[in-house]
């Protein structure tokens, strides 16, 4: 969990007094501790490799995540007399994986053992040792803080001296800049500061130099010509605050880029502490990183797959096309660290955290820069996602109490898809805040894996068949009702256990998902005996059940890769029994769902894409099409989709943080049902979504539930 300004600031105040009484041997045992601990919550993110030189040791952090193609050299504080590699890395780990780049940490020799020039001799020959390694000086930013932040501007005047490239920038942290304690701050801030005195300070200088006037001691008075750009952090309460404030003033006047920023209320080398309320600071740290040591890895931009591009056009102003995937924890999510996994999660995804944009021909997908900021849950799920919204991101995190919920435009990808991103997000999430293990399995990515391209590829172009298959039908009949004000969607969640539906189901002989099927068909043929007392004048009651595609063909995609089967009844030739209904799913489904009949599903999808004509139409020409093609062949075929995701499996290490899972389909765009199904442990969540008033068909579907002797728990958002 980040820490907050006014525990830590409470917490130095009270150990200040403490510290000054210690022996340099208790103060670097302590800053070795503090940086193993820092260190330890990046374990599994940052990967550390040691390096060995003749007098001191240092070691890369590499980050899983790696954005950026150079490298930071750190050069950690400590009064010149204090910190290890273990302090070093432990703020290394830090750097490497909030700023995507790998790390290098020099654990230089320390004073009064190796006095002044030996730290300074030894951060030299960590440069040289990156440029050895093939790093150019426009790859290499020098970070320090406190007395390493004033080496930082120590080296870069050495590496003038011997014409050696400079780095292309300085990250500067409270740099300890002036051991002769000349500024203002330290008379003006010296109760103010809650974690530095001036006595520790000259015990640090004396014990690393003769001469604190020697400008490559003290860099503040350094000649600043031709320094690299610099980007200082300093806090304002901190008796220090002059070393930055005049430095940052000449490094101005020898007209070199200079930004400052002093927040006010904090500490000496206050950024080390991750504070809630200054998250802004790595933000400030990339934005440098991008402009001197070039911009993060190029963002991608996607062709929106087949399926994908129906869903823009099809759009309209009381509905667009979403579906909702959640989990609910054991206890309440804690929204900073779950801020931190999306941040993660995200660039493991590049086909998720996308905004839809309009080309001349065709929509495509492109990669924004950021995660989405979390949402708060509204009155009712899957509110609309306007134009103008998935023109900024087309998903939403929601973070309600216990549950975390995933509400994802369908460009972007299926069900399949969006679970196992949820899977890998509540994995991230619990890895940092419990420090557990999370294996990449049972659908939970690898969050510090590259992409896979083949997660990325359109599957439907790769396995179109040679055939094409007939796509008439005839129109189903729907339910209809009172429309709700306002957009206002009902949700009503059916939980049952698993095991009864599943021993319902077997009776019949047919899969769990034909026999949900069967139970909604008997529902619907109910209500429509009862409205239509005539039976010729009944119209076929039919479900649209989504077929995963990757079940049938070695595809990883994450995008989107499904089909559907239409299962249907005929209540014009009279009534159906329960066990009729459940044969014919049963046998239309192990009709339909082979790989050679949904390859030529495939087939007349990518042919009408392919047509010359129709690819070189105009978007706006194609968008017209395409919605008039939606209305009247898609779904008016089907009373409402039924999709069952099936059962859920964590890695075991997950199991006792979850407590369920959820999926909510949104209703059609002229059909006000839809169906979510989804199970996990011994529980299955049946979900209805309607925007009509009238709740007949979940009363209807209950009481067959109840026939069939299935206990079942009902909850709903009605208002």
């Amino acid at each position: 969990m980040p820490l907050s300004a006014k525990n830590v600031r409470a917490q130095l105040s009270l150990a200040k007094p403490i510290i000054s009484g210690l022996s340099l041997k208790m103060i670097r045992c302590g800053q070795s501790k503090i940086g193993e601990i820092a260190e330890s919550r990046y374990k599994g993110k940052v990967i550390r490799r040691e390096h060995r030189f003749d007098n001191f040791s240092g070691a890369w952090m590499i980050p899983g995540d790696e954005r950026r193609q150079g490298v930071i050299l750190y050069i950690h504080g400590g009064g010149y007399a204090c910190g290890d590699i273990e302090y070093a890395t432990g703020f290394g780990a830090v750097i490497a994986d909030r700023c995507g780049c790998r790390v290098f940490c020099p654990a230089y020799r320390l004073a009064p053992e190796n006095k002044f020039p030996s730290a300074l001799d030894d951060v030299i020959e960590a440069y040289r040792y990156l440029l050895s390694k093939g790093y150019t000086g426009e790859k290499i930013t020098l970070c320090g803080e406190s007395a390493g932040g004033g080496l930082c501007y120590s080296l870069c005047a050495m590496l003038r001296d011997l014409s050696l490239p400079l780095p292309c920038g300085i990250i500067a942290i409270s740099p300890w800049t002036d051991l002769t304690a000349s500024g203002e701050s330290y008379v003006t801030n010296e109760k103010n500061d809650p974690s530095m005195t001036k006595e520790l300070l000259s015990f640090y200088a004396d014990c690393y130099t003769d001469n604190r006037k020697d400008p490559l001691v003290s860099p503040l008075f350094l000649s600043h010509f031709g320094m690299p750009p610099s980007l200082i952090f300093v806090g304002g309460d901190e008796i220090m605050l002059d070393d930055s404030v005049r430095l940052h003033k000449k490094l101005i006047d020898s007209h070199v880029d200079s930004k400052l920023i002093v927040t006010p209320e904090r500490w000496h080398a206050y950024v080390l502490y991750c504070l809630k309320e200054d998250r802004g600071d790595f933000s400030e740290m990339n934005s440098f990183l991008n402009r001197v040591m070039g911009p993060e890895q190029r963002l991608r931009w996607l062709p929106l797959d087949n399926a994908a591009k129906i869903y823009p056009a099809a759009r309209r102003e009381n509905w667009s096309n979403i579906f909702r995937v959640s989990a609910t924890f054991t206890e309440e999510i804690d929204t900073d660290v779950m801020r931190d996994a999306l941040n993660v999660t995200v660039r493991r995804f590049p086909s998720f955290a996308v905004r839809l944009r309009r080309g001349v021909f065709w929509y495509r997908l492109e990669q924004l820069s950021d995660a989405p900021e979390l949402s708060e849950e509204y009155s009712y799920p899957l509110t609309r996602m306007t134009n103008a919204e998935t023109g900024k991101c087309a998903f939403r995190v929601i973070v309600h109490g216990k549950r975390l919920a995933v509400e994802i435009f369908h460009s972007i990808t299926d069900g399949t898809g969006g679970m196992i991103f949820l899977k890998t997000l509540s994995a991230e999430y619990l890895s940092r805040k419990h420090g557990i293990r999370i294996p990449a399995q049972h659908g939970v990515l690898n969050r510090l894996d590259d992409p896979d391209e083949a997660e990325l590829e359109d599957s439907f172009l790769k396995y179109s068949g040679d055939v094409v298959a007939n796509r008439k039908e005839r129109t189903a009949w729907h339910l209809s009702g009172t429309p709700e004000k306002g957009g206002h969607l009902n949700l009503t969640c059916f939980e049952m256990p698993a095991d009864k539906v599943l021993e319902a189901a077997h009776l019949y002989k047919v899969s769990v998902t034909a026999f949900l099927c069967a139970v909604q068909m008997m529902a619907l043929q109910r209500l429509q005996t009862a409205k239509v007392p005539v039976k010729r004048k009944r119209k076929p009651i039919r479900i649209l059940l989504p077929v995963n595609l990757r079940n049938l063909f070695e595809s990883k995609t994450l995008r989107n890769f499904a089909l559907y089967t239409t299962p249907e009844i005929l209540p014009r030739l009279g009534e159906y029994t329960m066990d009729e209904i459940c044969q014919l799913v049963k046998h239309h489904m192990g009709t339909e769902i082979t790989k050679k009949q949904m390859a030529m599903k495939i087939a007349a999808n990518v042919q009408s894409e392919e047509m010359l004509v129709v690819r070189m139409m105009p978007l706006f020409i194609k968008n017209i099409v395409m919605k008039a093609v939606f209305d009247i062949v898609g779904e008016r075929k089907s009373c409402l989709s039924l999709s069952n995701l099936g059962a859920v499996k964590l890695p075991s290490e997950m199991d006792e943080y979850v407590e369920k899972f959820d999926f909510v389909l949104g209703t059609q765009a002229t059909a006000p049902y839809n169906c979510g199904v989804v199970s996990y442990k011994d529980r299955m969540n049946v979900s209805f979504i309607r925007n009509i008033k009238e709740s007949d068909f979940e009363l209807e579907f209950y009481r067959v539930l109840k026939e069939h002797g299935i206990p079942v728990k009902v909850q709903s958002n009605l208002r």
